[in-house]
């Protein structure tokens, strides 16, 4: 039986490339994420504002964050898309409850830096 020299290489070319692919720095929730939840979010997200009373949702904590809603998880650890936290503050769903309302549309990196912390498993750090 003859192998073929791209036979041979070619799984080593992959390694090579998945080696040297650059990976994202690691977001911290208290660092990072936080501190954009409490500029744009905490107003009304916190245990008496309008936020909390419509949905039940609140970002005093990572805790509160990970807990999500009356209706269920805003967080979905390793994957931004199906997180609604993403997607609200990212537009990516109707207008009218895009988040935050009435206010300053978040940054666009800081809308990565979500992204990236969910993506990489929302962690508590």
């Amino acid at each position: 039986m003859k192998i073929g020299i791209t036979t041979l290489i070619a799984p080593a070319l992959a390694l090579m490339a998945t080696g040297c692919a650059e990976k994202a720095p690691e977001v911290s929730f208290s660092q990072t994420v936080k501190p954009v939840l409490d500029t744009y979010c905490s107003e009304c997200h916190q245990p008496d504002g309008q936020g909390a009373a419509a949905s039940g949702f609140t970002t005093v904590s990572y805790e509160s964050v990970m807990k999500g809603t009356d209706l269920g998880p805003m967080v979905v650890p390793g994957d931004a898309t199906s997180s609604n936290l993403y997607r609200l503050v990212a537009g990516e769903v109707h207008p009218t409850i895009t988040m935050p309302h009435g206010k300053e549309k978040l940054k666009a990196e800081d809308i990565a830096a979500i992204q990236t912390w969910i993506d990489q498993g929302a962690k508590d750090n």
